[in-house]
């Protein structure tokens, strides 16, 4: 389908909604869901961070060193692919003109509306928010199931839904003011007012800091950034509390067979 003219191109923007799920309501409706799977779970660590601090950086690093992430920004791409449930509510709330000519939404496009209007922000939030609560439920089920014992829960806004405390640790990926200025202005090619309009819309990075109980420090090279991320790997693949392992699926097999061979002794000595 042909594009409308007001969508025009906005690749700066594309991330503003559907791909970063940085907006508040949309994050938050996760939340319940993954709380109550929480409770089944084995380590599940938190990492955060602000747009364009490299979080996606070091979220790489774990998924290359075998980790599981779970990612709340793919959950939300999902949710609205062509032909998904998600796509159909999106496309019958604003149109046919928010849709690429394969089908697919217009990222673009669809995040310039939702950024100029916190009424229809709202909407999409409502619209989509089942749909993405669940798409992370159960990304997190089946590593449960598959008898994963860390996972990295990667969510943009995880202070502002309070999912800091179901995770631990939780780790800030952080930078300075002026470079994360810089890298949103050469990555998105838009303006330093723009820039620093979309971080000011987020939870300062410094208030992240002072939450976190690792910080990543990505002001500088890359290869400083790994020299840290070896230490907090070394960190997160500690061995797991009796806590936290009698949460796994493995720590829950062991206390049933445990208690099986228990009953069955006990009632072997039984007159």
């Amino acid at each position: 389908m042909k594009q409308s003219a007001f969508c025009g191109q906005h690749q700066a923007i594309k991330n503003t909604f559907l791909v970063d799920t940085e907006n508040r309501d949309l994050a938050s409706s996760s939340v319940c869901e993954i709380s109550r799977e929480r409770e089944r779970e084995m380590r599940v660590v938190g990492l955060t961070g602000g747009i364009a601090s490299g979080k996606s950086t070091v979220s790489n690093l774990f998924k290359s060193e075998g980790l599981p992430v779970v990612d709340a920004d793919v959950v939300a791409r999902d949710v609205v692919r062509k032909g998904t449930g998600g796509w159909k509510k999106v496309v019958k709330a604003f149109g046919n003109d928010i849709l690429l000519e394969n089908g697919e939404i217009d990222r673009a496009c669809l995040g310039q509306i939702v950024f100029t209007d916190p009424a229809k922000r709202q909407l999409l939030n409502r619209l989509l928010a089942p749909h993405i609560s669940s798409g992370i439920f159960w990304e997190v089920l089946k590593l449960w199931i598959k008898g994963s014992k860390v996972i990295i829960l990667d969510i943009p806004l995880l202070f502002e839904v309070k999912m800091d405390r179901r995770t631990s640790p939780v780790i800030v990926v952080w930078v300075d003011h002026e470079t994360q200025i810089n890298r949103l202005m050469a990555r998105d090619g838009i303006s330093e007012e723009e820039a620093n309009n979309k971080i000011n819309a987020q939870m300062e990075l410094d208030l992240k800091k002072t939450k976190a109980d690792i910080i990543i420090d990505n002001s500088g090279t890359i290869e400083e950034t790994k020299l840290q991320f070896e230490k907090v790997l070394s960190q997160v693949n500690r061995p797991l509390t009796w806590k936290e392992y009698a949460r796994s699926r493995d720590g829950i097999f062991w206390i049933f067979t445990s208690t099986v061979v228990g009953v069955l002794a006990l009632h072997k000595h039984l007159p």
